[in-house]
């Protein structure tokens, strides 16, 4: 018998032969076709450039500085404006109705409708044309205190107590209240035994008793740090 030098047939293809695999291992999924948003594309676009125009605004506009009228000494409430109370300042122009400096002249014939503080930028609402302080039926009254008759740091436009302390030292039934809300019209500077020279707003009723009292060192002021 002849041995075949071909190997039987077994009915199996070769390995590099064999077809690739076909099924569901095989197969890829659809996929869907992206959806194009054109209308939400545009409103990101306009938002980012209305951003950036209103930056550009702010920055543009922050740049334009104006004159206005700014407080550097306190001022009292119904105390008249004066040219040592104010200076110019330079602000953003952001709609505020401040006083412009241009207007400084016309600012210091007026007076403070309410206590003014240094730092303050003055509006039209914080002066007036007359004085209620300074009106009929009041009175400027100077007084010249001694070392503890007054409180340390006491300031134009401070609202006092009007205190009589009587100088003979018969005890706190000689002392009362002559004046319960005066406001401090000026302050001078502290002599070397005393606190210096001080003139107050009073009614007209009770200036001939206050100014009687400080002609013979019976006078005394506390201050009302609410009352301003």
């Amino acid at each position: 018998m002849r041995i075949s030098d071909k190997p039987a047939s077994d009915g199996r293809a070769p390995a590099n032969e064999r077809p690739g695999l076909s099924g569901p291992a095989s197969r890829k999924l659809p996929v869907p076709p992206r959806e194009r948003k054109p209308a939400l594309a545009a409103l990101a676009v306009l938002l980012i450039l209305g951003g950036a125009l209103a930056t550009t605004l702010l920055v543009l506009r922050s740049g334009d500085r104006v004159s206005a009228v700014g407080i550097v000494q306190q001022v009292g409430a119904g105390q008249l404006i004066t040219a040592s109370a104010i200076k110019e300042v330079q602000i953003a122009d952001t709609g505020i109705d401040y006083v412009p400096w241009r207007y400084r002249s016309e600012v210091e014939t007026t007076y403070a409708a309410v206590t003014l503080l240094p730092g303050t930028l003055l509006t039209s609402a914080m002066v007036t044309k007359s004085s209620e302080e300074l009106g009929p039926g009041k009175a400027i009254v100077g007084l010249a205190l001694k070392a503890g008759q007054a409180p340390v740091g006491m300031r134009k436009g401070d609202v006092v107590q009007v205190i009589y302390v009587s100088a003979g030292g018969k005890g706190t039934a000689q002392q009362r209240v002559l004046a319960s809300g005066a406001r401090v019209h000026s302050v001078g500077a502290p002599g070397r035994s005393g606190s210096g020279l001080v003139s107050v707003v009073v009614d007209t009723a009770i200036s001939p008793t206050v100014a009687a009292y400080a002609s013979s060192g019976e006078i005394a002021l506390a201050v009302l740090p609410g009352a301003g």
